[in-house]
């Protein structure tokens, strides 16, 4: 009887307890708040994603260390979107259904464009990392969808400016991958250079996200029989590093200019310094922008991710460390995460970022921003970086507002592909 009466007390005590310490649980998650990333840890783009994760890891350092979100602190919810549309499709879902109030992420247009039709689907706000077709904000794009990278067209006009005056007249091959990215990207830099005539100026696709090395080598021995003057590889991560790899053994690089018209400091490192010096491309930031056009914002990014990391960070990581940083102001512009508020919040909306000032364009909800060209620096000063990774000698800019397709010619290609001309 002694020990029953003794029992009873602690038990009311455990219960009480346990009780409390649900209580406390429900507490913290209110203090807190999710966001997803759906990013490329493994395939074809899995360098790009391993930068998107390092940034993240910063922003969301500095973020929760200033008190979070609205007094929240953050909470990251991840998965491998394999750059794969429907892996991501089913991610977006879990992510979604785990409480992230906000997605974010990838390095394949057709993963950006699978998510964010779920994050539509679900009234989620969702934020393309690394996405350059231009149907993503174009004929793809819906009110809850956001673009911090350049678009397709933009990089293809920067780049195009300094072809037609350094290659005029000049027989070109497109080499693309076979999906949405790619396939914008070619019409964009066909249509400024005037390479549209395809008798004369010849593509050949390669499959995506499978493409081997074999695909790779066929299509460049096409390639060495045509001769072009200009050669376009239309690829991008591992397959853009194999391609021009091949290119390069194969002796094409010799006889043609190699263009890559999206480049990012990863594909340029698993390229190499050899393999990639000359190439003309696009980015819409490099480590070194901050520092040539003395932008401190980027200045103090580029040391703090160096310091951390112990290298320099690319176009990837800078987006996704911008996106995390867009979003909290927005947030605490809004005074709330509706959904809604937070998209009034951002569209028309002029901010600093990591370099000039850039906008929120309310009618597409592009990032209107400076895009440069820039051609792969000669070996020897690849080599004399004390990372081995100054890969990129800046060859001129161009302002956003000139770089992005209009707003008629937004309205153009939504009406053509039987799309309302305001975002629903």
């Amino acid at each position: 009887m002694l020990v029953h009466l003794l029992r009873l007390p602690l038990a009311r005590l455990l219960v009480g307890l346990f009780f409390t310490l649900l209580s406390l649980q429900g507490v913290l998650a209110a203090e807190s708040v999710k966001i997803g990333i759906n990013y490329p840890k493994t395939g074809p783009y899995e360098v790009e994603g391993l930068d998107q994760w390092r940034a993240t890891e910063l922003a969301l350092e500095e973020i929760n260390a200033g008190g979070g979100i609205l007094g929240k602190k953050v909470e990251l919810l991840w998965r491998d979107s394999q750059s794969k549309p429907d892996v991501s499709t089913q991610n977006a879902k879990d992510l979604i259904a785990e409480g992230a109030k906000m997605l974010f992420g990838g390095s394949s247009s057709a993963v950006a464009i699978a998510v964010a039709k779920v994050a539509h689907e679900n009234n989620i706000p969702f934020f393309g990392t690394l996405t350059y077709s231009t149907e993503t904000t174009g004929k793809d794009g819906f009110k809850t969808t956001f673009r911090e990278c350049y678009d397709a067209w933009m990089g293809a006009k920067v780049v195009a400016n300094y072809l037609k005056e350094k290659f005029p007249n000049k027989k070109y091959l497109y080499i693309t991958a076979d999906y949405t990215w790619g396939h914008t990207t070619e019409a964009s830099l066909r249509t400024l250079t005037g390479t549209t005539d395809t008798e004369v100026h010849k593509g050949v696709k390669t499959p995506f996200p499978t493409a081997t090395e074999k695909d790779f080598e066929e299509k460049l021995k096409f390639a060495k029989m045509l001769k072009p003057d200009v050669l376009v590889l239309v690829l991008f991560g591992k397959d853009m590093t194999t391609a021009i790899r091949l290119a390069t053994t194969m002796g094409l690089k010799q006889n043609s200019q190699i263009v890559v018209p999206n480049l990012t400091l990863g594909m340029a490192e698993g390229g190499g310094p050899k393999v990639m010096e000359g190439v003309i491309g696009a980015l819409p930031w490099d480590w070194k922008i901050p520092e040539k056009y003395g932008f401190a914002e980027g200045k103090a990014f580029v040391e703090k991710f160096t310091a951390k990391y112990n290298r320099y960070p690319s176009t990837s990581g800078a987006s996704a460390y911008v996106i995390l940083k867009e979003y909290k102001a927005a947030v605490e512009r809004a005074a709330t995460f509706d959904t809604p508020a937070v998209i009034k919040a951002l569209e028309n909306h002029e901010y600093i970022g990591l370099k000039d000032k850039q906008k929120w364009r309310d009618f597409d909800h592009q990032s209107v921003q400076t895009v440069y060209a820039v051609r792969g620096n000669p070996e020897s000063v690849v080599m004399k970086d004390k990372f081995k990774l100054d890969y990129f000698e800046i060859l001129n800019s161009m302002p956003g507002e000139e770089a992005a397709i209009t707003r008629e010619e937004w309205n153009k290609a939504r009406t053509a592909a039987g799309k309302p001309t305001e975002l629903d």
